[in-house]
């Protein structure tokens, strides 16, 4: 089996030596053929194509803990390597329309395989079992703009990753078809939302509280659609939801399983510092049970309701609905620094399905790039963020019951979980960053008789 770093660089060098063999050839072109020239970097405008790579290792020493169950993180010393490559391959195919293809490899896993803190600490890491490499497609979607209104103005937008350069209207309708993740369209929050870049843990990458319909790693089918008006924006989609809790089959029962998704976006600028204001909301339909059924099954000895995982348990039925909201705000103070704020909430009646279990949250924090030293590359942020579960859920898990992330084996003492962030990244080249990362972690998958945790972590990030 080949090692993660020897895919990585396969794929690195064959995007190298794209690129030189391009230019070559374009300096081996000769007066004599300008026209053919100019024909081909017009057709090169209609393609898009970057590359990053993402390498996080991180490490906690030993915790005090009372005791674990089979979803606990592990209270000895750990520490776990998690790597992404990923290829944006956009092609233009007729006047504001495009097509977007992400081949990506991801390896490695996170501490105790993800599983024991309801924010884990890498947002690159998923809840999978086998850590080795595996290629498959992240997004494959068709994207259309649409002209509307009386203003024919347009806006340009750079050649970006899942971005063509082009001009699109101002005021547009766009409509996005095909294999994504629901966060590259709602919660976008510019300081906490890219656990590449910026802060890693999952309940600051993405709202925690949205349990935003998904597979194992973290993508879905369905549509997007989008009014964008100059100040405001309203968007919305329905996707499809796991067959069962983080599994990576999808339920093709789309008319009693699918996750629908509403969002309004306010733009606007505080003396020349933009800023951004999101309200969310969402309902997921699916066939995950509630945790009163699944703690009043397990009274009646049905073990099938020990894990939400178990897809074979008895009464499987269509009906779980999860629903809830979240406001994100950011801000920019000064031209180097700017603040961040979210909140959110579900019922926390509905066994969550996808993303991960948290029923309310919220945090907060800023990241300042240090002009004053000449490093206008850099950056250095902070956040905090308090994460909740419902009632019913904390019952569930003293219960003995296990989520597909948390599961103590009991939960005798609940507490608020609650995290601190810290990261510096700095700029080494122009297209490599290196981060130093620490988390603290207080009452890890909200029990008062584990941890706290101490996270650190270190990550490399290539962006072409």
């Amino acid at each position: 089996m080949l090692k993660i770093k020897n895919i990585v660089f396969v794929l690195i060098l064959l995007f190298v030596v794209a690129q030189k063999i391009t230019a070559q050839g374009d300096n081996n072109l000769n007066n004599n053929y300008k026209g053919l020239l100019f024909d081909r970097i017009d057709s090169l405008k209609k393609w898009s194509c970057h590359f990053q790579f993402t390498g996080i290792m991180q490490y906690h020493p030993p915790f005090a803990a009372k005791y674990s169950g089979r979803n606990s993180l592990e209270n000895i010393t750990e520490s776990a390597l998690s790597t992404t490559a990923t290829l944006y391959l956009g092609r233009k195919l007729w006047k504001g329309a495009s097509l977007f293809l992400n081949p990506e490899i991801a390896g490695g896993k996170g501490f105790s395989y993800a599983m024991g803190l309801a924010g884990a600490t890498n947002g690159e890491t998923f809840r999978v079992g086998d850590p080795a490499p595996a290629v498959y497609v992240a997004r494959c979607f068709f994207e259309q703009h649409i002209a509307i209104g009386k203003s024919r103005k347009s806006v340009h937008r750079d050649d970006e990753q899942n971005q063509i350069a082009e001009n699109v209207p101002s005021e547009r309708i766009t409509i996005s078809v095909g294999k994504f993740s629901l966060a590259d369209f709602f919660d976008d929050n510019i300081y906490s939302h890219d656990p590449r870049t910026e802060f890693m843990n999952w309940s600051l990458m993405d709202n925690g509280a949205w349990d935003y319909p998904a597979n194992t790693r973290g993508y879905t089918w369905g549509a997007v659609i989008e009014l964008i008006k100059p100040g405001y924006a309203i968007r919305a989609s329905s996707v499809l939801v796991p067959k069962i809790a983080n599994s990576s089959v999808y339920d093709m029962n789309i008319g009693k399983a699918n996750g629908e998704t509403v969002e309004f976006e306010k733009m606007f600028n505080i003396k020349g510092h933009p800023g951004n204001l999101h309200f969310m909301g969402y309902a997921t339909f699916s066939s995950a049970p509630s945790y009163s059924n699944a703690i009043n099954a397990m009274k009646q000895g049905d073990s099938s309701y020990t894990s939400v995982i178990d897809g074979n348990r008895t009464g499987f039925y269509y009906g779980g609905l999860k629903y809830g909201g979240g406001i994100s705000y950011n801000q920019e103070i000064t031209n180097n620094f700017g603040v961040f704020a979210r909140v959110g909430w579900n019922d926390g009646h509905t066994a969550t399905w996808a993303f991960t279990e948290i029923d309310q949250t919220l945090s907060g924090g800023f990241r300042y790039t240090p002009t004053h030293i000449k490093r206008p590359d850099d950056h250095f942020g902070l956040a905090y963020v308090v994460n909740g579960i419902s009632k019913t859920h904390r019952n569930y898990l003293n219960d003995g019951g296990y989520g597909f992330m948390l599961g103590d084996g009991k939960l005798t003492r609940y507490g608020y979980e609650q995290i601190a962030e810290v990261f510096y990244k700095c700029k080494l080249t122009s297209w490599l960053w290196a981060t130093l990362d620490y988390q603290f972690v207080l009452n890890p998958g909200y029990n008062m008789d584990r941890g706290p945790v101490n996270v650190l972590s270190c990550r490399a990030h290539i962006e072409f």
